[in-house]
């Protein structure tokens, strides 16, 4: 579960962790830094309330999909994030 953020987002933003990149392949090969790409699965740690006639449906510790290029990346206390619109979260898994 993920801890509670020290920033609350506004509106339909919403804050997720990104997962960490595969270090290695299905047949494994072991996969270099630079050839890594960039993940697309994170666990939601903070929602905004939503605009006024759209609730978020997302809640913190939800595990999501979202697009490759997806937010803004952000780092608070050490810890790398991505600030993004709801609307960039593809699915909840």
């Amino acid at each position: 579960m993920a801890k509670k953020a020290s920033i609350t987002p506004l509106h339909d933003r919403v804050i997720v962790k990104p997962a960490a990149a595969e270090t290695k392949t299905a047949g494994g090969i072991i996969i270099p830094d630079t050839a890594k790409e960039k993940p697309q699965r994170g666990i939601v740690v903070a929602a905004g309330p939503g605009k006024k006639d759209e609730p978020v449906t997302v809640k913190a510790g939800d595990t999501v999909l979202y697009g490759k290029y997806a937010g803004t990346e952000i780092t608070i206390e050490g810890e790398d994030l991505i600030i993004m619109r709801e609307s960039d979260i593809l699915a909840i898994v």
